[in-house]
């Protein structure tokens, strides 16, 4: 098992935004996160993931969040979504029950078509179709079981299917078919998922959301249990970005959001630079 491990957790549009922008900002600082041993993408995380392993230019990507969002639909989200989320965890009694529900509202909402969906997440991509080399886990959870499942590049599931799979927001994005189940957001496990990150020695957090909904783990409640051998960096949004950001689910989902919060970000990176740094680098 290699040594070190970056975790990039969910959180909708401007995760992906404040993602890039922090990934950017170290980069630019001398801290190369793409040099990870292991990446966890959740959600949002996935997406970038996707990116960071795949070598394109990060510069680039930052700069495309920066783009007025154009013809670009904000998701359509039902007038009584947030009832509904907020009655769905009040519910649940357990993580279980929780992700059965969560699917089951996903797979009865009216939503855009997955063909739709995917061709959205080849965009987000950057037209990447193909398995990093470098190791990349997918996080998701079955719709209807509630099982978490993972998906990686050995697992010879589509890549394209396995983050649409990832970043299907439950009752605003369609659940993703993979392997003839349907597959909802891996953010209804937990935010960022960062237990699979054990028993790697040096692990950096980028957590956009560090609290999931009902019974979900902290971020921080799951970095904790990485033992007292790990050395890690959690790293989530400041101030600045958490009004960039906004407070609501529809804000997280909002593209006009996506410069502000992509800028917010790379300002962090400057601050949060050192404390990576100690964590990353394996020589002095």
């Amino acid at each position: 098992m290699g040594s070190r491990a970056l975790v990039l957790g969910g959180g909708g549009i401007t995760g992906i935004a404040w993602e890039l922008g922090m990934l950017t900002g170290l980069a630019e600082s001398g801290v190369d996160l793409g040099q990870a041993d292991l990446v966890v993408g959740t959600s949002a995380g996935a997406v970038v993931g996707v990116q960071l392993l795949s070598g394109l230019d990060l510069e680039q990507r930052y700069a495309a969040q920066l783009r007025p969002p154009g013809g670009e639909a904000k998701p359509r989200i039902p007038h009584l979504y947030l009832t509904r989320l907020v009655w769905t965890t009040i519910r649940a009694g357990d993580p279980a029950e929780f992700r059965v529900r969560m699917g089951r509202m996903a797979l009865a909402a009216r939503t855009p078509s997955e063909a739709e969906r995917r061709a959205e997440i080849v965009r987000w991509l950057g037209g990447v179709v193909t398995w990093p080399e470098r190791r990349l886990v997918i996080t998701t959870v079955d719709a209807k079981s509630g099982e978490f499942v993972t998906f990686d590049a050995a697992s010879g599931v589509d890549l394209v299917d396995a983050v649409a799979a990832s970043a299907s927001t439950p009752g605003v994005r369609p659940p993703a078919t993979v392997r003839g189940r349907r597959h909802i957001d891996g953010g209804m496990r937990s935010a960022a998922n960062a237990d699979l990150a054990a028993g790697y020695e040096r692990v950096v957090v980028l957590a956009p959301v560090t609290r999931g909904g009902g019974p979900m783990p902290a971020v921080a409640d799951q970095v904790a249990e990485l033992g007292p051998n790990a050395r890690v960096a959690l790293i989530s949004p400041d101030e600045e970005t958490r009004r960039s950001m906004g407070s609501s689910a529809r804000n997280m989902l909002d593209p006009a959001r996506r410069p502000a919060v992509a800028r917010a970000g790379r300002a962090q990176a400057a601050e949060a630079a050192g404390l990576v740094a100690d964590v990353w680098r394996t020589t002095g």
